[in-house]
């Protein structure tokens, strides 16, 4: 598919290069300033490189904190960009009102895509906005799969000048659909002019050459190697010996009914 050509900008991304907190709007014990990597309001992240992946358990802050950016961008928090709105959207990150983001330049072009929420999206496209399909590919976004109608996303919105945040992008992707996704991804950053923000549990999109890799570990925030990630440590010795794995696995399960059935 042809590309549309890039917006040339005299700035290289990344144009977002700092997040801090307002500790003005920090409630230390409140959420989501009790989650362990935001310690209470004190964090402060540089982001150093056009590709930025977040990795990290569930409950660890980074759809939270992917959240807040996107909200302070405008960008519609259920999935979209300035110019989305429909029905099924949120109002508000508990977090973007504490945030102090500093940019050089101020981007306000771009897309926040939630995979949790992308059916409402695509139904809003659809069936409330269908003369912008064009600008989709061309095809409903429903009548694709879920996987197709994200490539179809990725390949046809992502261009140009931009700050693109995504929350688990690979959640409807096959392991090939993902590295097609990365082709996107590459194409985008050889043209230079868009900067990425990505939460994702996959290792294929962490081995991302040159990303920078923040990883959420429950207690801070820090640069880590694809090798030291958990993700990546489990699944090289799941794919090494899936038996062993099985075995050890189903040991658990045995030893905790065994437990479960001692106590009853």
């Amino acid at each position: 598919m042809a590309r549309r050509r890039a917006y040339n900008s005299d700035l290289p991304p990344p144009f977002l290069k700092r997040l801090s907190f307002l500790q003005e709007r920090v409630k230390a014990d409140e959420f989501p300033f009790t989650i362990p990597a935001f310690q209470r309001g004190r964090l402060i992240l540089d982001f150093e490189r056009p590709i930025t992946i977040i990795v990290g358990e569930n409950g660890t802050g980074k759809s939270t904190l992917l959240e807040g950016i996107a909200g302070q961008c405008g960008f519609n928090l259920s999935g979209g960009n300035r110019n989305h709105a429909y029905a099924s959207s949120l109002n508000s990150s508990p977090l973007d009102h504490a945030l102090r983001l500093s940019w050089l330049p101020k981007v306000t072009r771009g897309f926040f895509m939630r995979a949790e929420s992308f059916f409402n999206f695509a139904r809003y496209i659809d069936e409330e906005m269908p003369d912008v399909l064009p600008a989709y590919g061309g095809k409903k976004l429903h009548e694709q799969s879920h996987g197709e109608s994200f490539l179809a996303l990725f390949a046809n919105k992502f261009h140009g000048q931009g700050i693109y945040i995504l929350d688990e992008p690979e959640a409807a992707l096959s392991p090939r659909r993902q590295l097609e996704f990365l082709k996107v991804i590459r194409m985008l950053e050889l043209e230079g002019q868009s900067q990425f923000i990505i939460a994702t549990h996959s290792p294929i999109l962490m081995a991302y050459p040159r990303a920078q890799l923040l990883m959420f570990d429950g207690r801070v925030i820090h640069e880590a190697s694809l090798s030291e990630t958990s993700h990546y440590q489990l699944m090289r010795n799941f794919v090494m010996n899936p038996k062993a794995m099985m075995d050890e696995l189903f040991a658990e399960v045995a030893a905790e009914l065994a437990e479960e059935q001692a106590r009853s």
